[in-house]
């Protein structure tokens, strides 16, 4: 069965994790992903290692599915090498500082001359203006793309969130540029230039928050159990923020992650009151409404916190479940690794490594019916140089070793 992009080549001068985890999709989604590595490799390769002298995982779960060179682009032959291979790409993705491509002496006119086709995706931390040259890591881009300031609780500082919504985010984004292009090239027969910076990725995946920031003008956000608004939209903790009331309550026996999220709709009222022993309230005009409600909503979840408390998370889900209330328990990360259903939708999935062995990494959340995905190994550094310099290229059996020991493979 053929791949959803089978047949399109990237690419990939990335690095670190927005721009890999593009380029995985891409690759996962059937694209010939040859990524570009200096001769000294992404810098993911050593970092927050687990096993000596071995890929660690920040790299190998960032990179399945792809091929590796490597190729000294400041030299005179590794500029001469990378013109060739973006002679032949459909794709070419990037996520160096600013004007680090031009500066090679590869410009968006320059690329165009050599492949007009090509679509050009660059990463990068912020758009034109005066952020342009900060320098983007994951919670500076949160920092700056509205997530930290309306994430944690109303008394605390602001807090990071645990989703990678910065570099990943931002790489789901390039994503769809990077497609949207591909599809517009079929209709036009051009490549174009694909820009996505991460604070305007974070800020895309927080637009609810600004919707808040207009709805302050006309005054405090009930469904907020904040008591006091100000004129910029508050951290709320566990508040779902939406039209239905949620918060995390606790569960027994008090673990770090013995919690269930919980949403009262209205429909939900009267079977909760049950479920708490509480079925009096399902009828008082002081709780019977979500109107009512609103005003309570520090009371009506420690109510329901004073049942949840006394059961393991798993049995307050089967229960709230039983009568259609929507929840969800806290899962660790422990047992997401160990959860069987992720392993059988090929979200968790085993991987074998040649040098590492067997290690677990999140598969490919894209489900499409006539693209099956396996999800393969990353590639060592080099892997494929001789696969691609000599049988693709063309370059000659004798001029690899001396392109390795002058520097430039």
């Amino acid at each position: 069965m053929t791949k959803a992009l089978e047949g399109v080549r990237v690419l990939d001068m990335t690095h670190v994790q927005s721009g890999p985890s593009a380029t995985q999709i891409l690759a996962w989604l059937g694209a010939d992903v040859v990524k570009v590595e200096a001769p000294t490799g992404d810098i993911t390769r050593k970092q927050l290692r687990d096993l000596p002298d071995v890929d660690s995982l920040y790299f190998t779960m960032l990179n399945s599915n792809k091929r590796s060179v490597t190729l000294n682009t400041k030299t005179e032959r590794g500029k001469e090498i990378l013109t060739e291979l973006i002679r032949r790409s459909d794709v070419m993705v990037e996520n160096f500082a600013p004007g680090a491509v031009d500066r090679m002496g590869f410009t968006w006119d320059r690329i165009q001359e050599i492949n007009p086709r090509i679509v050009y995706a660059s990463i990068k931390g912020f758009g034109e203006g005066p952020y342009t040259n900060f320098k983007a890591y994951e919670v500076v881009a949160q920092a700056m793309g509205g997530s930290m300031a309306t994430t944690g609780f109303e008394d605390g500082p602001p807090l990071a969130t645990g989703a990678q919504i910065g570099d990943s985010g931002t790489g789901m984004h390039a994503v769809a540029g990077i497609l949207a292009a591909l599809f517009q090239r079929t209709h036009t027969g051009r490549g174009q230039r694909v820009n996505v910076a991460m604070q305007h990725a974070v800020l895309n995946l927080c637009r609810v928050k600004l919707r808040d920031q207009q709805r302050l003008a006309h005054g405090p956000l009930a469904e907020f159990p904040n008591e006091d608004f100000g004129d910029e939209v508050p951290r709320s903790g566990n508040a779902s923020g939406g039209g239905q009331p949620g918060w995390a309550v606790r569960c027994a026996p008090g673990g770090p992650n013995d919690y269930v999220y919980v949403i009262v709709q209205p429909v939900g009222w009267q079977p909760i009151t049950e479920l708490i022993g509480r079925p009096e309230l399902a009828d008082d005009p002081e709780w019977a409404t979500p109107e009512a409600r609103l005003p309570k909503l520090g009371k009506m979840f420690q109510l329901i916190e004073e049942w949840t408390s006394t059961l393991p998370k798993w049995e307050v889900l089967e229960r709230l479940n039983s009568h259609n209330i929507p929840c969800g328990p806290i899962l660790s990360t422990k047992e997401i690794i160990e959860d069987a259903s992720l392993a059988a939708n090929e979200i968790v999935v085993k991987v074998e490594h040649p040098e590492r062995g067997s290690y677990v990494t999140v598969g490919n959340p894209l489900k499409l019916s006539d693209s099956p995905v396996e999800v393969t190994s990353s590639p060592l550094l080099g892997e494929h140089n001789e696969e691609i310099y000599l049988g693709e290229l063309g370059l000659s059996g004798a001029e690899l070793p001396l392109l390795k020991a002058q520097g430039v493979i």
